[in-house]
């Protein structure tokens, strides 16, 4: 269903870059919804796309007992939903990440609690 605004939008959106600490990067994992949507983290963008696996991601995603089974080297990316192929020696600047960007990762063989989608 479309939505048609009956009057235009006269105000600077509250979600601009300047309002937060860093350029958000939302992140979801495919096929495990424990958390059921994408987490939304402010992350440097000189940030390599390789700390995400090493440095960032463990803090988010750790607590599921499939985290420790993933192999980062079999991993697929998807950016905006389509497949995506970063560079992780590349900053997430330079693999082109902006602001408010959407990037999922699905793990082959993985897939939730028990396959379960959990």
């Amino acid at each position: 269903m479309s939505v048609v605004a009956l009057k235009p939008y006269d105000f600077p959106a509250r979600d601009r870059r300047e309002n937060f600490p860093a350029p958000l990067l939302f992140i979801g994992w495919e096929d495990h919804l424990m958390i059921c949507a994408p987490v939304a983290l402010p992350l440097p963008p000189e940030t390599p796309f390789g700390a995400l696996a090493t440095a960032v991601l463990p803090g988010v995603y750790g607590f599921h007992p499939d985290f420790a089974k993933i192999d980062w080297d079999t991993v697929e990316w998807l950016k905006s939903g389509q497949p995506w192929s970063p560079d992780p020696a590349k900053s997430l600047q330079d693999n082109g990440l902006q602001h408010k960007d959407v990037i999922r990762f699905r793990t082959p063989g993985l897939k939730g609690l028990n396959g379960n989608s959990i």
